[in-house]
């Protein structure tokens, strides 16, 4: 790490790759339930290290500055999976809410895509694949070669660009 930062390129890469095994035991250990993400945040966590590496202290130890990053990308997983399980809980009383006529269903779908008409494709491509559809953000990311951050805040920015346009409605 301190020869790459010093501008070793070949030394960066190999540092890089070491710690991509160390990574990935890491998250193995932490996901054994769910094996599919270990990688997916190997790459996070990489790329995290990258990206905040100027913020790294030579005289702290590197072991503890890379763990404190892999947790906290283990941390927003949880939590992701936590919102997504949370949004799809069963409801209690599915009869009644699907038991409106066709007509208003129609109406109901054809006033959400004018809505979504009006969002740019990098915000309503996310929106309908991911919040509609179910796709996962690195499902979506690799479909419209998007990075994943750009994929949620895409689909963040679009939300509050409806939520607004809805207050809009609404108050006038």
């Amino acid at each position: 790490m301190l020869q790459g930062l010093a501008g070793n390129a070949k030394a960066y890469q190999a540092f890089l790759q070491r710690l991509a095994g160390h990574l990935r035991a890491f998250f193995r250990r932490r996901l054994f339930q769910c094996p599919q993400d270990v990688e997916d945040l190997v790459q996070e966590t990489l790329l995290a290290v990258h990206n905040q590496r100027h913020t790294y202290e030579p005289d702290q130890p590197l072991t503890a500055w890379v763990h404190a990053i892999a947790r906290y990308k283990l941390i927003d997983l949880l939590r992701r999976r936590a919102t997504h399980e949370a949004l799809h809980e069963p409801l209690d009383e599915a009869s009644e809410l699907f038991a409106e006529s066709d007509a208003t269903a129609y109406e109901t779908h054809h006033d959400l895509n004018k809505l979504l008409d009006m969002l740019p494709d990098k915000q309503r491509i996310p929106i309908i694949a991911v919040k509609l559809q179910g796709r996962s953000v690195s499902d979506v990311a690799a479909r419209t070669g998007m990075s994943e951050s750009a994929v949620r805040v895409g689909i963040h920015r679009g939300i509050r660009k409806l939520a607004a346009c809805f207050r809009e409605r609404n108050t006038s």
